[in-house]
């Protein structure tokens, strides 16, 4: 019973500062425009989100996909096509690139699901150089102009994003939703299923899991998250071009995935933080950026297999 109580006290103790941790970041990120500027600080808030959303399919589900590009630039696209050319308000426009990056998603999901480990990936990957192809071909995507000049608007007809207080907050606000939701998630009895589907699906399946079913499920959540962050970047940077959908995008949020730490909730923001940060301030040194998070990955991969957060919470757990 003392050993109970004692379990119970020190899990009270890791819930509180945890939650005190967030508060500390949460008040962190409302006072960082006044120190950073702030387009910086929305596109590492937009790729965390982007990671985060991945990280639903790849660590808490196990399955790894190569085509998530095409639901983050998909939804930029139907963003800045919708606000540009059909007058929507913002909102409207990013609930669109939501929508219609969740629909991309049952589609190819549907698809790709029905095999595991390196065929699905590269299921997704060719579903995914399809869409690039499509993105370069059809009328409405500019070809390899993008979209650009893509208007930010009023926010419910009231907040004006143009300036850059008011849309950083409105990013901020959005990524907290999509963290929150993404947490939820995590945290429910449906992602326990997704869990016990990573550890050992014929385990679920022997308990009379539907695992097609939540797999699928699965991947339509994380490619609508995955373009809620594309359609935010879409708004922020007033552009939708090619990049957004091409394979290097997938490896992108992949290695900010695996830099912070799969299965985590903090490490894909750690991970994209980072490589956002590696890509602003080396943009303009001689050093190639793709050479330096390329040795920084391999350094990840031989030292800290876990990633930056998961090495650290095995370190705590190991110490406690």
């Amino acid at each position: 019973m003392a050993d109970l109580t004692l379990t119970q006290a020190e899990a009270h103790r890791a819930t509180r500062l945890d939650v005190l941790l967030l508060l500390i970041a949460v008040v962190g990120l409302i006072a960082a425009p006044f120190f950073f500027y702030p387009i910086f600080l929305m596109k590492m808030l937009c790729f965390a989100l982007f990671a985060c959303a991945f990280n639903l399919l790849l660590g808490f589900t196990g399955l790894l996909s190569f085509g998530h590009a095409a639901f983050f630039g998909g939804a930029a696209y139907f963003t800045a096509h919708a606000v540009k050319e059909w007058g929507w308000t913002p909102e409207a426009g990013i609930l669109l690139g939501l929508v219609g990056a969740g629909g991309m998603g049952l589609v190819m999901g549907f698809l790709a699901i029905r095999r595991q480990g390196i065929y699905f990936a590269m299921i997704t990957l060719a579903l995914a150089q399809m869409f690039f192809f499509f993105c370069l071909q059809a009328p409405f995507t500019k070809g390899e102009d993008g979209i650009q000049g893509v208007p930010r608007g009023y926010l419910f007809g009231l907040i004006d994003l143009n300036q850059p207080l008011n849309i950083y907050y409105f990013v901020l606000a959005v990524f907290l939703i999509g963290v929150f939701a993404i947490w939820r998630i995590v945290n429910s009895p449906f992602g326990m299923i997704l869990k016990s589907i990573r550890e050992n699906e014929n385990r679920a399946i022997s308990l009379g899991y539907s695992v097609q079913k939540y797999k699928l499920a699965a991947f339509v959540m994380s490619a609508a998250l995955s373009g809620l962050a594309g359609a935010l970047k879409a708004l922020v940077f007033q552009f939708a071009t090619l990049t957004d959908v091409s394979w290097q995008m997938s490896g992108e949020v992949i290695l900010m995935t695996l830099l912070g730490g799969i299965g985590t909730m903090v490490g894909p923001i750690v991970g994209a933080g980072l490589v956002v940060t590696l890509q602003n301030y080396l943009a303009t040194s001689p050093l190639p950026v793709t050479i330096v998070t390329g040795t920084i990955f391999m350094i990840c991969v031989l030292i800290f297999r876990r990633g930056i957060v998961g090495e650290i919470q095995a370190l705590l757990r190991r110490l406690s």
